[in-house]
């Protein structure tokens, strides 16, 4: 189509004739830059545009692959990025629910502390009233023995220096004494 408009143009200008001008186009000259013309169209078709084409096509078609890929590419990034999320998510949910638990073992084992420390300083104190209750009633019978002694004593002295009221009278006076003083 380009080369029978560009033939029109090249018989319209030899028409008009004349010569020299500006527009003017030497027959010859237009015939063999037709034909040069035709002939490099022909060779860049048969051995320049299959192979540009050709380049250009597998480079559409890299192109459009690399598209696709990098769409899948997006996409598996989105769902890692989803299964990273609901993985976080999850980890946090765990570890707030382990916290909890942590918080819950140390609050039953301080209960249980306590409770055993009472229960310790219960038995001690009851030990400790009972030693004293030991310990009383020891002394008692101790003070008991102590006194029945004193008085076995006062009573064979009184029996031997039975003699008369007044020396039973200051036999007692003075050991009333001795015991006060013990």
């Amino acid at each position: 189509m380009i080369a029978k408009i560009y033939f029109a143009v090249i018989s319209i200008i030899a028409s008009e004739g004349g010569g020299g001008g500006l527009l003017s186009v030497d027959g010859g000259l237009a015939f063999w830059t037709t034909l040069t013309f035709l002939i490099l169209l022909f060779i860049l078709g048969k051995f320049a545009w299959k192979p540009i084409l050709t380049a250009l096509k597998q480079r559409e078609e890299a192109i459009k692959e690399s598209l696709a890929q990098a769409e899948l590419a997006k996409e598996e990034a989105k769902k890692i990025l989803a299964e990273n999320q609901a993985s976080l998510a999850k980890a946090e949910e765990e570890s707030k629910k382990i916290i909890e638990q942590s918080r819950a073992y140390a609050e039953n084992l301080k209960q249980q502390i306590i409770n055993e420390s009472k229960a310790q300083a219960q038995k001690l104190i009851e030990d400790a009233s009972a030693e004293i209750e030991r310990k009383k009633l020891a002394a008692f019978d101790e003070l008991k023995n102590q006194v029945a002694q004193i008085a076995v004593d006062a009573a064979s002295k009184i029996l031997k220096e039975n003699l008369d009221a007044e020396k039973n009278k200051q036999l007692v006076e003075k050991y009333i004494k001795e015991i006060s003083k013990n």
